[in-house]
């Protein structure tokens, strides 16, 4: 007659349990981990953000570092008011964000519609007060009559910027380059007085982030003006934080343009 096997001899023949298979949601994999082991990965994530966020602050310093094209032709555009040149663009602060909003008679969707990713632009950008409040103007261009552009505001409730009509011209020269006029694109400018100056431009999947203040500031020459930034000597700067404040809660003469 044979011996049983004590109890502890069979709880050392149990197999082991194996990795737990992946659970799978909407058709993706993904290992499902205890706590510590999700917070470990997560900090392992976090170290990679970090390093990716301070190589974004390099190149927003190298880009307060770009040379300036000083704007040498007379540009007119159609707006509200009727015409007026690029130095009115600015409305009286120093700094312009200008927007080449893809709409015109080429662009599918004419004229009820413009381009979707243009759309896409339109439809994150954040209230302007923090923009402002920076010395930043935001505003629109497009090959379109003014008439169509009107319109497709007032559809899409896209009226808390100026936007005007402007040339072919203007957008070949400042590398928008589709013939028609009908491409997109970002251009920054600085004022000085009467003298405009082309900081920076981007298109493409550059565009994709933009829209938030944070955005607007890493974009144009000044950028946040806070100490902490990298940026040229004689940039304007303060301690940080201190000018944050709630829309509608800046001193009007901070926000408020010239118009």
């Amino acid at each position: 007659m044979k011996k049983r096997k004590s109890s502890k001899a069979a709880q050392k023949q149990k197999p082991k349990p194996g990795p737990k298979a992946a659970t799978f949601i909407g058709g993706v994999a993904r290992k499902v981990v205890s706590p510590t082991e999700w917070r470990r990965a997560r900090a392992a994530m976090t170290a990679r953000e970090k390093k990716h966020m301070r190589a974004m602050d390099a190149i927003a310093a190298a880009r307060r570092r770009m040379p300036w094209m000083k704007i040498e032709k007379p540009y007119a555009f159609e707006g509200p008011q009727g015409r007026v040149s690029l130095v009115d663009l600015f409305d009286g602060r120093t700094q312009l964000a200008l927007y080449h909003f893809m709409f015109g008679p080429k662009v599918e969707g004419w004229p009820e519609k413009g381009c979707v990713g243009c759309s896409f632009v339109a439809d994150q950008i954040s209230h302007l007060d923090h923009v402002h409040a920076r010395g930043i103007t935001f505003a629109m261009v497009s090959a379109a009559p003014l008439a169509d552009i009107r319109g497709l505001r007032e559809r899409f409730g896209w009226n808390r910027w100026p936007w005007y009509s402007g040339t072919a011209e203007f957008n070949q020269d400042l590398d928008v380059s589709d013939k028609s006029g009908n491409s997109f694109g970002l251009n920054v400018f600085l004022r000085d007085g009467q003298d405009v100056y082309r900081t920076h431009f981007v298109a493409r999947r550059g565009i994709e982030a933009f829209g938030t203040a944070w955005s607007f500031f890493d974009v144009v020459p000044f950028s946040r003006q806070e100490t902490w930034q990298d940026a040229p000597a004689g940039t304007p700067q303060g301690a940080p934080y201190q000018w944050w404040r709630r829309h509608g809660e800046y001193d009007a003469g901070a926000v408020r343009g010239k118009g």
